[in-house]
């Protein structure tokens, strides 16, 4: 069973986030015990401070210590504080305690006799110690000696019981532990949410993806309700994608279905008419007219051929190496020359608008003496007979402009959009042109967008004229130049 690398980064997270927890825990807790330990230690030197003067106030001799008294108030004040208390004398023996029964069993026990030397010779004690037996488990212990007059008379003791301490200190590990079982509860619900959160896009993107490869390309991912984030940015990426794969799916159907029908015309007409030749169905005096009706449509399918062997050309070929320099208007007029025939079997007149100082301009000059042949050529099928058929080259804002134009139908305007599509043909073209193949436009087209240039139309009113741009060759050495130059300085 896989695992989702979401779930695995909320595992990682959630570790991650117990980990840092549990140390810096454990260290609060370290730091927290310690302070717990002085503040108490303080308040213990605090009381027998406070012990320390009453006793040494209210010593007027020999058993001054052990009086009732005495014994009253240390018991008033471990009532108080919660500690024990209890008095010896300079040999160590307890002569006073804070117990509350009749008969304390303290009194008359003594301490260590280096507890109380320690006591006498350092002026303070602090231990956690049983006090060599004299309690039964471990307390937190502090001393100070007693005086009078300069002379040693006794130690005051104070004490808390270690159980007590820790029960106090359990009680604070228990509500540590469930805030922070607490606080791990809510880290592992918000990142289980966050991790669904972040996975439900990407899952459905994966199911998208899933769905393109059976040919769907109409799923799209969304809405994400964070467009600005990494993920939102990757969900406009893949619709892009999809938008661009749906309209490429939607052009090859259309590319297959337009070169079915064109291929399947001129076959029908070829296979039909041989047929009929073949089985006698044909007249042997009407043959030969049959016969060059089957010459024409497989000289057809020839161009069609070629045609999408030139698109795939254009395709994969890179026209800035094979750009050159070179005169625009005398490669116009020599493409012009090859339409001599026909202009005059149309019985059409020839304006040429050029200018008379060479135009030079930069590209594949091949590639482009195609645009001008295929845009004349296009231009003499559609031009009524008798009209004029004008080509006009001139410079304009740093730009060559060629323009070809003609008379005759005038193209519908819902049809100009679509004029450069591959096959496409307008209305006027599929009752006229039996010659073409839809493929002309869009060479020029392709042609001119590898040059980086435009190409438009307008026709109105009968008078269609297609113009396209191309660099001047002024402009082109210029920017090769800063080019060089751009390089030449990043080597330096």
């Amino acid at each position: 069973m896989k695992t989702s690398v979401f779930f695995k980064n909320f595992l990682v997270t959630t570790c991650m986030f117990v980990v840092c927890f549990l140390v810096f825990g454990t260290a609060m807790l370290f730091t927290g015990r310690a302070f717990l330990v002085r503040e108490k230690q303080s308040a213990l030197y605090a009381t027998a401070g406070e012990i320390k003067q009453l006793a040494e106030a209210v010593h007027t001799g020999e058993g001054a210590l052990m009086s009732w008294d005495m014994r009253i108030n240390i018991s008033t004040i471990a009532q108080v504080t919660g500690d024990h208390i209890f008095l010896c004398d300079e040999t160590g023996t307890v002569v006073s305690s804070s117990d509350r029964t009749q008969v304390s069993p303290f009194e008359g026990r003594t301490v260590g006799a280096g507890v109380v030397d320690k006591v006498r010779r350092e002026g303070s004690y602090e231990a956690l110690t049983d006090l060599d037996g004299l309690y039964t488990g471990p307390h937190y212990v502090v001393a100070e000696p007693l005086e009078d007059d300069g002379e040693f008379i006794g130690c005051v003791f104070v004490s808390y019981a270690g159980s007590g301490f820790f029960r106090a200190w359990g009680g604070f590990l228990v509500l540590y532990g469930l805030i922070a079982l607490g606080v791990l509860v809510l880290v592992i619900l918000f990142e289980y949410a966050n991790a669904r959160r972040l996975a439900r896009p990407l899952n459905e993107m994966a199911e998208a993806a899933h769905r393109f490869a059976r040919g769907d390309y109409a799923v799209r991912v969304g809405p994400y309700e964070d467009d600005d984030d990494e993920i939102g940015t990757l969900i406009d990426a893949f619709n892009t994608m999809a938008d661009s794969l749906e309209r490429n799916e939607s052009r090859r159907r259309e590319f297959i279905a337009n070169v079915s029908h064109e291929l399947r015309t001129p076959m029908t007409a070829i296979a039909g008419f041989a047929d009929g030749i073949l089985d006698g169905a044909i007249p042997p005096e009407e043959e030969k007219k049959y016969l060059q009706t089957i010459s024409s449509e497989t000289k057809r399918l020839g161009r069609l051929v070629r045609s999408m062997l030139d698109m795939a050309r254009l395709r994969d070929q890179d026209p800035a190496r094979r750009k050159r320099q070179f005169d625009l208007p005398e490669m116009v007029v020599q493409t012009m020359l090859n339409f001599e025939d026909r202009v005059e079997k149309k019985d059409l007149s020839v304006a040429l608008d050029m200018p008379e100082e060479p135009l030079r301009v930069l590209g594949d000059v091949d590639e482009l003496t195609r645009v001008v042949y295929n845009l004349i050529d296009n231009a003499i099928k559609f031009a009524n007979e008798g009209t004029e058929l004008t080509v006009s080259v001139w410079k304009e804002n740093g730009l060559a402009y060629t323009c070809v134009q003609d008379v005759g139908q005038t193209i519908p305007r819902s049809e100009l959009p679509l004029i450069f599509d591959r096959f496409h043909k307008a209305d006027r073209s599929r009752s006229l042109d039996r010659e073409g193949v839809g493929l002309g436009l869009y060479m020029v087209k392709q042609i001119l967008s590898a040059h980086d240039q435009d190409v438009f139309v307008t026709s109105e009113n009968g008078v269609t004229a297609f113009t396209f741009t191309l660099a001047l060759a002024e402009n082109g050495r210029k920017d090769k130049e800063k080019d060089q130059n751009r390089e030449e300085h990043l080597y330096d």
